[in-house]
């Protein structure tokens, strides 16, 4: 849905990193946004290691990244997309923010409007992440 003054609604999810399930503590290390009018779907993401090693000092940081890269490529789609690949960019958006019980796990839905959902991405990367 496109707004008079050529902003699009977008939709975006915090990735949280919860690096001891059972305790629930978290904090946030990427943002998933999703545009439907533009076709746009993209993830940014930032590991703050000091955060995850003051929450488990026995963290698999490597293993942490790879799984924030892995949402990474299947917003990129392509051969980094897997299974996804296949998927057009609400299917992968709608996959990506689905329930987990996993250390790298998406936060509530939230909505916006912008001209430029690219721009958004690093935006909220700096507003709510870094």
């Amino acid at each position: 849905m496109t707004e008079r003054d050529g902003r699009d609604v977008y939709e975006y999810a915090l990735l949280r990193v919860v690096p001891r399930v059972e305790r629930g503590e978290c904090f946030n290390a990427g943002v998933l946004v999703y545009c439907r009018a533009k076709s746009f779907v993209a993830a940014r993401t930032h590991l703050d290691e000091t955060r995850l090693r003051a929450l488990d000092p026995e963290a698999d940081a490597a293993g942490v990244r790879a799984a924030l890269r892995a949402v990474e490529g299947v917003c990129a789609g392509g051969e980094a997309a897997g299974q996804a690949a296949r998927d057009d960019a609400g299917r992968r958006f709608r996959w990506l923010i689905a329930p987990r019980s996993t250390v790298v796990q998406p936060g509530p839905v939230h909505t916006g409007l912008t001209a430029d959902p690219a721009v958004e991405v690093g935006r909220l990367l700096d507003l709510l992440v870094r």
